[in-house]
């Protein structure tokens, strides 16, 4: 039966079938030939509506219209306008703003995707136009991206929490701390590519300029996370804050929020809703024939009666992330493998929140892995000269801080769990 799922799944997909649609298929084929014939077809929309009535899922929506919102506003132009004038003068002073930028915006938008191509947009024909090395900066930018589901706000970290169960807020809070030791170290790293580049600093009235047109985007990740870290408001709530202060800052701070640029933002909002939407469905409704067989018990009960250490299995499982992020993109891997995992990490004895930072980093690494890796192709869409071996030949010492990071989460996983202690 494993063979009949992996095989089938693994041939709609090289079909090109979208990978919503192919999870779907082939749940109702197992309906069809492990469950009853067509009877349980009677399942399908039950499954489709108790896959979507979930509370936690309400942010998900919202995330992605304040990604957009900001998309179109023009925060991230500011931001590092801002940050090249605070960083500029120390070596490899732009490789370090546009890492900053990166990560402030990770902590507006949620998105790798939006990072990128804002961040992207405006410092790749900068840093270019600087003596910047150009495979180092879109190794940089790619990589700067994929801080977008790391520190919070994220939407794989609500999949995540939608599908286990565990509490948003803490897994939000989690990624603080990870996503800024992984942000220094992509710091030093580029700053050291880019060592012998160092412009002239800008002066006091310069700065205080620049983060003054720049104050609103600088906020609003303290409002939505120091929000809820505080307790203020769940993350939910955090996400409607988020919204109604992000259309605000492009309705009145920015005065570019007219009837076309609306527009765009809800067509972008509704096509990336429906399909991390459509992909949560298609991936419930296999979870569920998959239950009825007891495969994912199955599993679990074979990895963990297993004679071997349990980090050996962990171990294990990363490689098995590592190769699917290879084909896949992040919501498909969360929604597909998290059923499976997640009873297996919690039989083992290893901490369910610090679990989740692990495979948002890997997350991360599929965002920049060939030959799907979405990251390289958004780079690759903003200056049509560049390819994508440029770009991964630029990103490689990235993926290796990230592996690295994990390691060091590994051994010491007190760096993701100790701010959740004070969370409820």
């Amino acid at each position: 039966m494993n063979i009949f799922f992996v095989g089938g799944l693994g041939t709609l997909l090289l079909l090109g079938l979208p990978v919503a649609f192919a999870l779907a298929m082939l749940a109702v084929a197992g309906m069809f030939f492990f469950n009853g014939g067509s009877d349980a077809f009677m399942q399908v929309p039950i499954i489709a509506y108790k896959a979507l009535d979930d509370f936690s899922l309400t942010a998900l929506p919202m995330y992605v219209l304040m990604s957009q919102v900001l998309l179109v506003s023009g925060v991230g132009r500011d931001l590092y306008e801002m940050a090249s004038r605070w960083f500029r003068h120390f070596p490899g002073g732009l490789a370090i703003a546009t890492l900053f930028c990166c990560a402030i915006f990770a902590a507006i938008s949620g998105s790798s995707v939006a990072t990128a191509i804002t961040i992207g947009s405006v410092a790749l024909p900068e840093m270019v136009k600087r003596g910047y090395n150009k495979r180092h900066v879109l190794g940089l930018l790619a990589a700067g991206g994929t801080l977008g589901i790391l520190i919070p706000p994220s939407v794989p970290m609500i999949i995540y929490g939608s599908v286990t169960g565990e509490s948003i807020g803490k897994l939000f809070i989690a990624g603080i701390v990870p996503g800024i030791i992984m942000t220094l170290s992509f710091m030093v790293f580029a700053s050291y590519q880019a060592r012998h580049i160092k412009d002239a600093p800008a002066t006091w009235k310069e700065r205080m300029e620049a983060t003054k047109t720049a104050i609103w985007g600088l906020m609003l990740p303290v409002i939505v996370i120091g929000g809820i870290y505080t307790g203020i408001f769940t993350p939910t709530e955090a996400a409607a804050v988020g919204v109604v202060v992000s259309f605000a800052i492009a309705a009145f701070f920015y005065r570019n929020l007219n009837l076309e640029n609306f527009k765009k933002i809800i067509i972008a909002t509704v096509k990336t809703n429906a399909m991390i939407l459509f992909i949560i469905i298609g991936a419930m409704l296999l979870g569920y024939i998959m239950t009825i067989l007891q495969i994912p018990q199955t599993i679990t009960n074979y990895a963990t009666e297993l004679d071997v250490n349990p980090w050996v299995i962990f171990i294990l499982i990363n490689i098995v992330l590592l190769i699917l992020g290879m084909f896949l993109e992040t919501i498909s891997i969360l929604v597909i493998t998290l059923p499976i995992l997640y009873p297996i990490i919690i039989a083992l004895g290893f901490d369910p929140i610090w679990f989740a930072i692990i495979m948002v980093i890997n997350m991360e690494l599929a965002l920049i892995s060939p030959p799907v890796g979405l990251n390289l192709f958004v780079l690759k869409g903003i200056d049509r000269t560049n390819t994508i071996d440029e770009i991964v030949k630029g990103v490689i010492p990235y993926a290796i801080i990230m592996l690295l990071l994990m390691v060091v989460l590994s051994i010491f996983p007190e760096i993701a769990t100790f701010l959740i202690k004070d969370v409820h």
